[in-house]
């Protein structure tokens, strides 16, 4: 037998980080970690020609935004603009008649910022398409991504979040030939960067507050957050303490993320997603002051009450190049990124009941 002499400081750190978890797991009302199915753990699939093609849609969208339009925020307006344009062309070429709900926000945000514009002179502005339900078009899934570029550094934001972006468009695209029960509604936002990000100023925010304010029955809002990278490596996942000791060290697989509000909803789409879909998937409904839990816009739709997730490859917990200027289109793994649109078209087709 050998003996092993520990000091006293290690205990106490032992004590400090077993008393953590056993406090996490004991927040009852406030985790849901366990999810319906298995992951998936065997080997990528080989792509069909469906796949491809969405692939290469998905490419040709992330490289248009990121690339030819580039820089998207209050300091290259023009580049909101354009993708406006892009984005509403998208919808119309997939046979939608595409609304655009325009909005000023709040100069006060920028406080001092240098070179900052006038922003009460800029118009932002949410682009939704919509396909009605044919059974219960009363109870209305949202799909929605943000299409601006974080401010204050040259980042292309290829995968955060024209990747995002992407997938609404290709899902858009794939539903506008279907019949569903309920209502979908793909949704581009404006502003989910600071300075507006959790601020009334956030575009997602104004949609989800006009919808709260015409009573709308939102069952669903699903956003993909910056869904493109992902690794084998061991070590590549990072995760806010201390769901480090719940989760895989590899960063390869897709994961649903809602508050504990919206915990059926997440246990719903991870069940559906690993019943249909061959790719690792993770899921938890968590208390939503925990980094990284509500960094998107599902956030504005708990603010309103409505149940809401956000998919995502875990952004700066696993992205090396999150918020950087090397955020660029080669980074993104476009043959995972189909698979894991494909999976979500899925999960949606589900809720809305596809008829």
């Amino acid at each position: 037998m050998k003996i092993v002499f520990v000091d006293k400081k290690s205990l106490k750190r032992c004590g400090f980080i077993i008393g953590g978890i056993c406090a996490f797991l004991s927040i009852g009302g406030c985790v849901c970690m366990f999810m319906p199915g298995k992951s998936y753990s065997g080997a990528f699939p080989e792509a069909g020609p469906e796949r491809i093609a969405l692939r290469e849609a998905l490419e040709s969208d992330v490289s248009m935004l990121s690339e030819t339009i580039g820089q998207r925020n209050l300091f290259h307006y023009d580049g909101l603009e354009r993708s406006v344009e892009f984005i509403s062309s998208s919808f119309i070429e997939s046979g939608y008649i595409p609304e655009i709900q325009e909005f000023k926000a709040k100069s006060s945000l920028l406080g001092n910022l240098r070179d900052a514009p006038k922003d009460d002179k800029n118009i932002y502005k949410n682009i939704i398409a919509e396909k009605r339900g044919v059974i219960s078009p009363e109870e209305i899934i949202v799909v929605g991504a943000h299409y601006d570029s974080v401010p204050f550094v040259e980042c292309p934001a290829a995968n955060d979040n024209a990747s995002g972006v992407a997938a609404v468009l290709a899902m858009a695209k794939r539903f506008s030939d279907l019949k569903c029960a309920k209502t979908i509604r793909f949704v581009a936002f404006a502003n989910e960067e600071p300075p507006y990000f959790w601020t009334e100023s956030m575009g997602s925010y104004v949609y989800a507050k006009a919808c709260r304010e015409k009573n709308e029955k939102i069952i669903a809002m699903i956003t993909p957050e910056t869904i493109g990278f992902y690794s084998d490596e061991e070590g590549s996942q990072d995760y806010p303490a201390p769901l480090n000791f719940f989760y895989p060290s590899k960063g390869n697989f897709i994961a649903f993320v809602g508050n504990m509000s919206s915990a059926s909803l997440v246990r719903r789409c991870v069940g559906i997603f690993r019943e249909t879909t061959p790719f690792p998937s993770e899921g938890a409904a968590l208390p939503s002051i925990l980094p990284g839990v509500g960094w998107s816009d599902h956030w504005s739709f708990w603010k309103m009450g409505y149940p809401a997730l956000m998919v995502t490859d875990t952004a700066p917990f696993r992205y090396p190049h999150y918020h950087c200027a090397s955020d660029t289109p080669d980074k993104i793994d476009f043959d995972k990124m189909a698979v894991v649109v494909a999976g979500l078209v899925s999960v949606i087709e589900r809720i809305a009941e596809k008829q």
